[in-house]
């Protein structure tokens, strides 16, 4: 996965393949963190971005992800660990299961932190030490169903030693079958009965995957040729 820059225009997608809202469309995004200062300081940058976003405070609430403004919001920005307790991994997991686009952001800048929540779907990996202009970067990508990767971190991604078949959630597999079985991520979305722009957040988070492996594929043909490789499909699965 190559470096992030603070230029959106450099943020990983593939053309015409997305879902991004326009340019001015306000962006909104929901922040669980439970340091005022933290909060504080994330509205104010997000209120002076060009164009503004539009920040639901949370607090250390992770129920407002999913509840009143914040389940609507277009990015949940998160922290790791809230009130002292253990590093949220499974409310991690279950936004990222629901197709919402999370931008993890904390205090541990650790790789092995990156590499853990880049695997369990999450958008992209902000440490707080990156300061205002990545994590705004990061949110505009998000909300465009793209990833974001920090100058600090990434090496930290490429240079993962895990296996080089990356592991899929079950609905990544599910939106990555219904999309190789269609002519559209629409068809695709209503095969699964969910959104197009949920497919295209499943479709985007395999290929972070593939590129966090090593095995970058930034085109339809490219995931295909990958999942034909690692047996996620078959010849019969894509004639169907």
């Amino acid at each position: 996965m190559g470096s992030g820059s603070v230029d959106d225009a450099v943020t990983r997608g593939v053309p015409g393949e997305g879902t991004a809202a326009p340019p001015t469309a306000l962006i909104t995004a929901v922040l669980v963190d439970d340091h005022e200062v933290v909060t504080a300081g994330v509205r104010s940058w997000c209120a002076a971005a060009d164009p503004p976003i539009d920040v639901i405070e949370a607090g250390a609430r992770l129920a407002a992800a999913w509840t009143g403004p914040g389940a609507t919001a277009d990015v949940v920005i998160m922290d790791l660990q809230l009130s002292g307790g253990a590093q949220e991994f499974g409310d991690l997991r279950r936004l990222a299961q629901a197709g919402r686009r999370v931008v993890v952001y904390t205090g541990d800048g650790r790789r092995a932190t990156a590499v853990k929540c880049i695997g369990l779907g999450a958008l992209a990996f902000v440490a707080k030490s990156e300061g205002r202009a990545h994590l705004v970067a990061a949110v505009r990508a998000a909300a465009a169903g793209r990833a974001y990767t920090p100058p600090s971190l990434s090496g930290a991604i490429a240079a993962d030693d895990a296996a080089d078949r990356p592991r899929l959630a079950p609905m990544e597999l599910e939106a990555l079958r219904a999309w190789f079985a269609s002519s559209s991520k629409g068809l695709a979305a209503a095969m699964l009965g969910i959104s197009p722009r949920t497919v295209d957040t499943y479709i985007e988070r395999v290929r972070i995957k593939y590129a966090a492996v090593g095995r970058e594929a930034p085109t339809k043909s490219a995931l295909v040729a990958r999942a034909l490789e690692d047996g996620l499909v078959t010849l019969d699965d894509l004639g169907r």
